[in-house]
């Protein structure tokens, strides 16, 4: 996904960033970045979610990310989960994988993840040239 560092948090590498789907907050687990550029990035959930607590369904079918001082929260389609928890979220034309359990959630649905911790990776592409 596509964000735009635009200020420092209070804690150590902690970002606040906007999207096209909106505001969030997260981790910077890379080098170094400058305010105000843009970074195409991959999020990670490190905490295990719970459906029907962390994950519920969401009131819209519009994808979008917020954030409060406790937690970010992703809304998008569930994609697919598997029989060991690992589940997918589509938010726009970007893939977010979590690990969860709980009672089952029916596929293709628009739900709302909310996590208290998200770590942000930039995807730099390097180019290998021999």
């Amino acid at each position: 996904m596509n964000i735009t560092i635009t200020a420092r948090g209070l804690r150590k590498d902690e970002v606040f960033f906007n999207s096209p789907y909106g505001e969030g907050k997260g981790i910077w687990c890379g080098g170094a970045f400058n305010l105000g550029e843009n970074y195409d990035v991959e999020f990670e959930i490190n905490e295990l979610l719970i459906r029907w607590i962390d994950i519920l369904p969401a009131a819209t079918h519009e994808c979008s990310l917020t954030h409060d001082k406790d937690a970010v929260v992703f809304t998008g389609r569930l994609e697919n989960i598997e029989e060991d928890g690992t589940a997918s979220l589509q938010i726009g034309d970007s893939l977010m994988m979590f690990e969860c359990l709980g009672e089952p959630m029916p596929l293709g649905t628009f739900v709302r993840v909310r996590t208290a911790e998200l770590r942000i990776y930039d995807m730099i592409i390097v180019d290998s040239e021999v």
